[in-house]
């Protein structure tokens, strides 16, 4: 399965992008993955040209591409003025609106104050359920005092495991789906064939050209005649 973390941290190192990587191992230790990393801020001029132009630059392409084709999302924010940062969200807005549906999701915040944590409520969790994801239910956020102190480390273990969990189970899902949708269409074919062979069918035995004549109706009408 694979993995896209979408980090909007800016300085380089940066406590999101430390985040994001904690969250990512997390899931990898419950659930196998295969994890890619999308720096929004290596994309922030390609971002601008997309709202402007209409069109992504490649490396935008790429990364929207991988967050569409994701079977699940970890996706963390630093806290800009009580919510999530422009970059962070510019990112989301030029992607399809459709890309994230049903696709498990899960969020994640850093911030210089524990007052800001519930920005995971009431801008995180509103944002990605109109974009029709599926949020875990357990959000993590790290305030500066957070880094080193105790309960971070369990925050984000319960949450990647909720990740790996739903990704398992969204996994299993799509696979029944694939499953059921080829059976249907084996179903199919043998409707045809059936379909086909039909009209040669008298008394359940197929007829071949050679044992089987078509007698016109006013021949049948003539024989019946005294």
């Amino acid at each position: 399965m694979k993995l896209v973390v979408v980090s909007a941290g800016l300085s380089v190192p940066s406590s999101t992008r430390l985040l994001a990587d904690r969250l990512a191992a997390a899931t990898d230790r419950h659930t196998p993955v295969d994890v890619q990393i999308v720096e929004l801020r290596d994309l922030a001029v390609e971002i601008a040209h997309n709202f402007t132009s209409g069109f992504p630059g490649r490396a935008l392409s790429a990364a929207l591409e991988a967050v569409a084709g994701a079977d699940g999302l970890i996706v963390v924010t630093p806290v800009f003025s009580a919510s999530y940062s422009g970059l962070f969200k510019s990112f989301f807005d030029v992607l399809d609106q459709d890309a994230l549906t049903g696709k498990p999701v899960l969020i994640a915040a850093t911030g210089g104050s524990a007052r800001h944590s519930l920005v995971l409520e009431h801008a995180l969790r509103p944002l990605f359920a109109y974009l029709r994801a599926v949020v875990v239910p357990t959000a993590v956020y790290a305030a500066s005092e957070d880094w080193g102190a105790e309960g971070l480390a369990e925050r984000i273990d319960r949450a990647a495991g909720e990740l790996g969990r739903l990704m398992e189970g969204m996994g299993s899902v799509r696979r029944a789906s694939a499953a059921e949708a080829t059976r249907d269409a084996s179903a199919a074919v043998d409707t045809d064939t059936a379909a086909a062979i039909a009209p040669r069918l008298i008394d359940g035995v197929v007829n071949s050209a050679d044992r089987f004549t078509v007698v016109p109706f006013e021949q049948q009408l003539a024989a019946l005649r005294p």
